[in-house]
């Protein structure tokens, strides 16, 4: 299995933070973000290498990161060419552009740069493991306003995603659907079939939107631990006020 970190977005609703510094360096306690998804990741043996997918705006950061840090799974920063919002490939944009650089062809995770959390992501691994299926990972939301702001699922008596919504006024569900996604090696060519169709390269949530009509894909459910996005000041501050003797 690889795993995909996805760091190339420019966060520019955290300005001036993220002006000079992509949000996945952005601290968190004593280190930054991206070392707690890195430190999950390494939890996973079949896990082989890590590669990050970064803006050439913020690459040299990565780089450097990536050279200082004492990761015992090899770590590979791919520079993707784009320096402005404006012409961003976007996220499903960045999942394809790896898979060609690298020619992947492996069982997939792919995780946001942005995302912080705590529960343990071997637990996830375990259940893609057990049911042998794609999968998302999900926490249900009690805040009817919250859920207005992410992707929601739906699923069957067996955890099967039998809709998905990406930020609706009225959500079909309480199911927060996050940003870590587990592929098998075979829905790897799905990626070229979905961009081949003009469907849009931007937020992850869309290649979700498309893959459950035409995959079984599964969903595992956050019980123990949490899990935040990072998107606006407020949700910063309050993870780093949360969070500040890590």
């Amino acid at each position: 299995m690889k795993a995909i970190i996805l760091v190339a977005g420019y966060a520019t609703r955290l300005y001036p933070l993220t002006l000079n510094t992509p949000k996945a360096l952005l601290p968190i306690g004593k280190r930054p973000i991206i070392d707690y998804i890195t430190d999950e990741i390494n939890t996973i043996d079949e896990i082989d290498e890590i590669f990050v997918v970064s803006n050439h705006k913020f690459a040299d950061d990565f780089f450097k990161w990536a050279e200082e840090k004492n990761n015992f799974k090899k770590i590979t920063v791919i520079d993707d060419g784009t320096e402005t919002e404006e012409t961003r490939k976007g996220a499903i944009g960045d999942i394809l552009f790896t898979i060609r650089e690298k020619n992947i062809d492996d069982d997939l995770m792919i995780i946001a740069g942005d995302n912080f959390f705590t529960y343990k992501l071997k637990d996830y691994y375990d259940y893609f493991k057990t049911v042998g299926k794609d999968c998302v990972c999900i926490k249900e939301f009690e805040d009817r306003e919250m859920l207005k702001h992410f992707g929601v699922a739906v699923l069957d008596e067996n955890n099967r995603v039998i809709d998905f919504q990406e930020k609706q006024e009225n959500p079909p569900s309480n199911k927060v659907v996050y940003a870590t996604y587990i592929y098998k090696r075979e829905t790897i060519p799905l990626f070229e079939k979905y961009i081949e169709q003009g469907n849009k390269p931007d937020a992850p949530g869309y290649f979700i939107q498309w893959l459950f009509k035409i995959k079984d894909l599964r969903a595992y459910e956050i019980l123990n631990g949490d899990c935040f996005d990072i998107g606006t000041h407020k949700a910063y501050d309050e993870i780093r006020e949360n969070f500040k003797n890590l």
